[in-house]
């Protein structure tokens, strides 16, 4: 089944049989029921987008609240699913500029009530936050060859999963990487593409490094 939505679509996040989606260019959460396909009648305006602001959503199913990236205003808004109501919860520019200047919010993911947030700009980086507190749980460290930094989400075994751009063997291959938090790589996936005639053909190789056994706490 597919759904019919105007605008561009950059994030889609679902709770209680409900899908909720944001779109480039609107300062509204649209909402569609999962069983008929259809919209409902109530929107979530958020009157602080602006422009192309809203670039993800993800929501938490212990505190029932959204979360959405916000690149204009680069910050983090949260929104309650029951009342509607929304905050600014963590704003990039006050949280960072004395750590890492030009971190810059793109992309959401969360583990529990553990919230990760993807920042592609150069240098790239991965930060995990503490959903009841905004607290800064840690800085996930990045090998150096890794120029583009493009989603990143935590596993149930205290490592974390990134897709990116730049490997050892070549800084222009596209390749899936889980890395401990202290920039040890346990192993990658490398994402080719090869033109065969008309058609894109992928391949994926797995590589397993020699000390991917070595855990830092």
């Amino acid at each position: 089944m597919w759904y019919v939505v105007v605008h561009v679509v950059s994030g889609v996040a679902c709770l209680d049989n409900i899908m909720y989606v944001v779109c480039a260019m609107s300062s509204t959460i649209q909402l569609y029921n999962m069983d008929t396909y259809s919209p409902l009648d109530v929107v979530i305006k958020v009157d602080g987008f602006i422009g192309l602001c809203p670039l993800d959503i993800v929501v938490c199913r212990h505190d029932r609240q959204l979360y959405v990236a916000d690149w204009c205003n680069n910050c983090i808004w949260r929104v309650s699913v029951d009342d509607k109501s929304y905050v600014k919860w963590l704003s990039m520019a006050q949280s960072l500029t004395d750590i890492l200047p030009g971190f810059t919010v793109t992309s959401l993911s969360l583990m529990s009530r553990r919230l990760i947030v993807t920042s592609s700009l150069l240098p790239p980086s991965l930060r995990q936050y503490d959903t009841t507190d905004t607290q800064l749980l840690c800085v996930v460290s990045l090998p150096g060859y890794m120029k583009e930094l493009h989603h990143g989400v935590e596993t149930t075994h205290s490592t974390f999963i990134v897709a990116h751009k730049g490997t050892v063997q070549d800084k222009e291959q596209y390749a899936v990487s889980e890395l401990f938090r202290l920039c040890c790589l346990v192993k990658y996936c490398v994402i080719s593409q090869q033109i065969i005639g008309n058609t894109v053909g992928k391949a994926c190789c797995m590589f397993t490094p020699q000390y991917n056994k070595i855990r830092i706490p």
